[in-house]
């Protein structure tokens, strides 16, 4: 009898679907809170590593800091192609309580969806990658090249982990190209599923405006104001065009974008567009009409953060801004400054770097690389009405300093998005569960399109 139930207990462990898997893991990995800051992903590191185990699958806990460890683990594969890499990070942005609807990590369902911090960002993705890993351990895949497992921490903040492992640990990771997040899938008004593959990212470069003057009394207005001549450096950095940048990526964006129904208006714009005499136009009349598209073409700047004074009769001697600018992958952060100041031309304020995370620029992944296309085959192959674009996203990753080691990244585009904004550092961040499962099918077939042995 105890031999038909350990019998009946493991084939039904063995009957769990790779969609029902995945969703265990959402569940689970939605309960362990690794806001960052602090972290404390090893939570996460250590539920990830004790699941693998059950499977069979070894892995390694590794890192710079014991609360914020990372989880490396492979399936070998014959050793004919180089490795492929599938990564997601375990960390997500605090929430605020009093602004959720919901508990943020107790992994609520609610009709069709799971609620929790890090359901987008990225914790649907870790979910899937471990569900595949299981899968292909599970079913005994024969594989052309070894795939590396990655669960990393502090992706959202300081980016500290990554390069830690680069330092450290890069025999570990290396790999021909890697699976990230970032990519988008949506589907349009009139119906086309658009698999946006992330090959490029924007490089964020915070900047702090500090304009001073002179100290007085409020009822004595001062020419050196402090607070309007920042106003003044403000307006002027807003208002200004920044130049236009195409790159192989964004290049080829506007051309597929200008096929979808929706941007068939695109098409006249894409001749003057690849003429320099006509570029810059071209692009500011885009750019009016969709900020989306504008940011595809160059950098970038959004004010955020003001502080000044201390009481309102009295005029303070300092003023200051911070200000989120994006800047394309091509430029230096140096050339920013130097435009800022000029644009500026105002003695009284200084353009200034902030300290903190420095994400490095990377040229494109490359859009003919056999995982590039290997996601184009699985993905045309999805529908009839299908368009498969790369894509440059604003948002940074830490796949940045992958591509900076010579490796080709991808954000790959499996979880359907819609056209609304999303809630990814959102409030009431979900997922929903039917997105999840097919995301997760469609992983695996990327997965084994570019790695089973055939």
């Amino acid at each position: 009898m105890r031999s038909i139930l350990i019998f009946a207990l493991a084939a039904s462990v063995y009957a769990e679907t790779l969609e029902d898997r995945s969703l265990r893991y959402l569940i689970a990995l939605l309960k362990l809170d690794t806001s960052n800051p602090p972290g404390n992903e090893t939570r996460v590191a250590r539920y990830i590593e004790s699941e693998f185990a059950k499977e069979g699958i070894a892995s390694e806990v590794i890192g710079g800091d014991p609360n914020r460890l990372n989880v490396i683990a492979r399936l070998k594969g014959d050793g004919s192609k180089r490795p492929l890499l599938i990564m997601a990070h375990s960390d997500v942005v605090p929430a605020e309580p009093k602004l959720w609807t919901v508990p943020a990590f107790e992994a609520l369902r609610r009709d069709g969806f799971i609620y929790g911090r890090g359901a987008v960002d990225t914790k649907a993705l870790l979910a899937a990658e471990m569900a595949v890993l299981v899968e292909l351990k599970q079913r005994g895949t024969k594989l052309n090249r070894d795939i590396i497992f990655l669960s990393e921490a502090d992706e959202e903040a300081g980016s500290t982990e990554i390069q830690w492992l680069i330092r450290n640990a890069w025999s570990k990771i290396d790999a021909e190209f890697a699976l990230n997040e970032a990519g988008a899938r949506m589907l349009t008004d009139v119906g086309t599923d658009v698999f946006q593959i992330q090959t490029s990212e924007k490089v964020p470069t915070r900047v702090i405006l500090v304009a001073r003057g002179s100290a007085g009394h409020g009822s004595l207005p001062r020419k050196d104001n402090a607070v309007a001549h920042l106003s003044d450096a403000i307006s002027k950095l807003v208002k200004a065009y920044m130049p236009v940048h195409l790159n192989t990526t964004t290049r080829r964006y506007f051309r597929e974008m200008a096929k979808l129904d929706e941007y068939k208006w695109l098409g006249p714009y894409l001749p003057r567009m690849e003429n320099s005499k006509t570029l810059f136009e071209a692009a500011n009349e885009l750019g009016d009409k969709d900020p989306e598209l504008d940011a595809q073409l160059r950098t970038t700047v959004s004010p955020t953060m003001l502080r000044a004074g201390m009481k309102v009769n009295v005029i303070p001697n300092q003023a200051e801004a911070q200000i989120d600018v994006r800047r394309l992958p091509g430029e230096t952060k140096e050339e920013v400054y130097a435009r800022f100041k000029k644009l500026i031309n105002d003695p009284l304020v200084d353009v200034l770097p902030e300290p903190g995370q420095d994400m490095p620029a990377t040229e494109p992944s490359s859009l003919t690389t056999d995982l590039y296309k290997a996601m184009e085959r699985v993905f045309n192959a999805t529908g009839k009405k299908v368009a498969v674009i790369p894509y440059m996203s604003r948002g940074a990753t830490d796949g940045a300093f992958l591509r900076a080691k010579g490796m080709a990244v991808y954000g790959v585009p499996v979880f359907k998005r819609d056209n609304k904004p999303g809630r990814a550092h959102g409030n009431d961040e979900r997922i929903k569960e039917s997105t999840l499962r097919e995301g997760t099918a469609l992983l695996r077939k990327v997965v084994e399109e570019i790695a089973a042995a055939r």
